[in-house]
Parts: structure tokens; sequence; C-alpha cells
């Protein structure tokens, strides 16, 4: 897959463009690239880095790293990628300038978006004005109860199963391997502390079973209470798995929330705690 950051990095070539932020890459956001790749030319994601909304002046927890949107993109086929630098020149830009100058830029026949999509200038543009304009418009309608806002919300809740559900696949939440406390090693437990980026949303407290680099993973999110931790701080024990991941960027998958987070009367009942937890992990399913 290419990816470009400006339209003139592409190739000349005829494309049929999916265009929107796709936040989380979720089951509504692969019907708008799906119906890209139906359309024969060659096969394209225009996108923004970062998110619009950071720009407009509303915070916005990320689902996924702009690293990851763009595995995903791949692993859905796309061919190339043009990940435009979102800020207020760009914002600023009157949709039917953006119309010519990014997608007719890249050879765009076809436009594939969101029912709902809008751009430029004061969001006037949308796909009513790209027909005008001579694209060919594919309109995908929005799924039902399926955004990236309801997928924050689940996930806020620790919801992980609706959540992949509506992305179709399992819940995400990624870092760097840095170190912690080392306490896991003194139980009898490792774990890989991650340094989590700070707009990348961080689902709620508790202990998950999930999946990293091809292993079973037993996660703790929140603030170890046991220890009288303050520092909200996401960890994951890979089972079966030995090695030195500092420093590498983890992918945490969470399939299910085991429990809260709790203090325990005594290292013994964590300890035991933290089996169970490994042992409801082995026999976990994963969702989606």
């Amino acid at each position: 897959m290419i990816v470009a950051r400006l339209p003139e990095e592409l190739e000349p070539a005829r494309r049929a463009v999916a265009i929107g932020t796709f936040d989380g890459v979720h089951i509504g956001h692969r019907r708008v690239i799906d119906a890209a790749r139906a359309a024969g030319p060659r096969s394209a994601v225009v996108t923004f880095d970062p998110h619009p909304r950071t720009i407009l002046g509303n915070g916005v927890e990320l689902l996924t790293t702009t690293q990851r949107r763009l595995e995903l993109f791949e692993a859905e086929g796309v061919e190339d990628v043009l990940l435009l630098h979102f800020d207020a020149a760009l914002a600023a830009v009157p949709s039917e300038v953006f119309a010519d100058s990014v997608l007719r830029a890249i050879g765009a026949d076809v436009v594939a978006a969101g029912d709902g999509f809008r751009f430029g200038l004061g969001r006037s543009g949308d796909l009513d004005l790209l027909v005008r304009l001579g694209f060919d418009v594919r309109r995908v309608p929005l799924v039902e109860n399926v955004s990236s806002s309801h997928v924050r919300r689940l996930l806020q809740a620790g919801d992980v199963a609706p959540a992949a559900r509506l992305l179709g696949r399992p819940a995400e939440v990624e870092g760097t391997v840095v170190p912690g406390d080392r306490r896991g090693v003194t139980l009898g437990f490792p774990t890989a502390n991650l340094a989590v980026p700070a707009d990348l949303l961080v689902p709620a407290n508790g202990i998950y079973a999930g999946e990293a680099l091809g292993h079973r993973a037993a996660i703790s999110i929140g603030t170890n209470p046991h220890f009288g931790g303050s520092e909200r701080r996401v960890e994951a024990h890979l089972l079966d798995f030995e090695g030195d991941l500092y420093g590498e960027r983890l992918v945490v998958s969470l399939w299910e929330r085991l429990r809260d987070e709790a203090v325990f009367g005594s290292e013994a009942e964590l300890v035991a705690a933290i089996a169970a937890d490994v042992r409801r992990t082995r026999a976990a399913l994963q969702p989606g």
C-alpha cells in the first residue's frame, strides 16, 4: 500500500476513492471502503491526520493511532492512501477547491463516502456537490447504531464485547513498552507496561482477557489500587511468552472484561486472583 501526504506524491491513475476520517475503521467505515474497492478503478482512501475535531475545537479520544488506521486500511486491500495534514489552513479551503485540488488531482473518478459526509470551509461541501461537479458518487448508508462515538461510549464503560461487534474485530489499545515497577515479576506474572499515546482512548479500568503478539494476555487497566497507585496504567501479562519487549510497539486486543480492580487482604489473595484471571484468559473467546 502506498501512503502519500500530498496529491502529487501519487502516480497518475484513475481512482475510486473512499473519503473520511475513519477513526476505528469500524464496520460502517469498511462498507465505504468496500464501495470504493468494488467500483473498478484503483482503490484509494483519502483521510486526515490529526482528527479534524481536534482542530475545530472539539477534543476527541481516538480509537486508533494513525499507524494502526493505515494497517487496517491495508488489511482491507486499499492500494493507495492520501493522508492529509488537517490544520486551520485545510479547514478553510472552499469545498469546490478541495474537490479539485485533492480529489480530481489524484484522479478520482468515483468517490465513496458515508451519507452524511461533509467537507470544505464551514463543512459546506457534501455528496450532492460532488455529483454536481461530475464525480461518480457512491453514497453509503450509515449503519444503524454504528459510529466511532458509539464505540467510544462502549469502551469508556468497559463493554468490549459489544464494541467488537461494531468494530468487526476486538477493541484494541496500543503503546510502547516501558519499564514499570516490576511487581509482576515478583508476583510471578511479568507484565509489559504500555506508554499509551495521550490522545488514544483507554477503556474503563478493570482486568481484561485478550491477546497480543499472538499470545493470550491478561490485561490490567487502572491505578493498581492494591498497592495504592495513582497513575493510570495499561499492563499486559502475555501467557507463555518469554522475551524482552522494552521499546517495542505493542497492540493489545481486548476480548472480555473479567472483573473490577480490587484491593486484596494479602499478597497471597492478590496472586490467587491473578491466577484465576489467567485461567479465565485461557478460556476466553475472541469476540467480533
